[in-house]
């Protein structure tokens, strides 16, 4: 272990260690949770995802930071993102649910297997139909970044995302990305999250933003290792 992870963690621990060593802090942040639902989830996917991209930069360029990573605009993508991630957990946990019980199997009974099934299906139908989109919405956003040299200035420049679309390596997208993590990862994940209370589940959405950075991360070594094989 380096120093600097040794500084890392501390920092994070010192940042994180009200929320768990204080009752008021706690009463704070669940009342503002449920007070202001869609801040809140800005808020947190602003610091844990954003979190979770700087983990991932130390384990595939050994640093937490560089010229040109854009911590700010991650940031602020994350945030917007967490806001969108929050209205598609309130839809699809109201509409996965209706769909199984009017066109494959009333669940009426309140039960343990009941809420599995549940779970199950939100989170089928949030990772089929709404994280492919966000996954190359976040790629293109990544990849804005890195040619607009990270600045606030440049992330609100113009996009072009023809370009950017022809820059991706979709065999990696589409053969790890979509075809291994999201059936092997994220929908056993989510399944777990809608099994959670509602006032947590958007941050443990937030702290699986921590693991897409590390999976993503992954992503690039892989298509790195592949360049170089090549």
């Amino acid at each position: 272990m380096r120093k600097n992870d040794l500084y890392f963690i501390v920092i994070v621990s010192a940042f994180f260690s009200p929320f768990f060593l204080s009752d008021d802090v706690l009463r704070i942040y669940l009342e503002a949770t449920k007070q202001h639902a869609l801040l809140m989830s800005f808020v947190k996917f602003a610091v844990l995802a954003t979190l979770g991209e700087i983990i991932g930069l130390r384990i595939s360029q050994g640093c937490y930071l560089k010229e040109g990573f854009g911590i700010l605009p991650r940031a602020l993508f994350w945030g917007f993102t967490g806001v969108l991630i929050k209205i598609a957990i309130t839809i699809f946990a109201t509409g996965a649910p209706f769909f199984v019980d009017h066109y494959l199997v009333n669940l009426t009974a309140e039960n343990a297997s009941n809420k599995v099934i549940y779970a199950f299906a939100i989170s089928v139908s949030m990772n089929l139909m709404f994280a492919p989109v966000f996954m190359v919405l976040h790629k293109i956003s990544d990849i804005h970044i890195m040619q607009t040299g990270g600045t606030l200035r440049g992330y609100f420049s113009k996009v072009n995302i023809g370009e950017i679309l022809s820059e991706i390596d979709w065999s990696v997208m589409w053969g790890f990305v979509f075809i291994k993590t999201l059936p092997f990862f994220w929908i056993p994940a989510h399944t777990i999250t809608f099994l959670l209370p509602k006032h947590h589940q958007v941050l443990f959405a937030a702290i699986l933003g921590i693991v897409l950075g590390v999976i993503l991360a992954i992503a690039g070594m892989a298509k790195t290792q592949k360049q170089v094989a090549a």
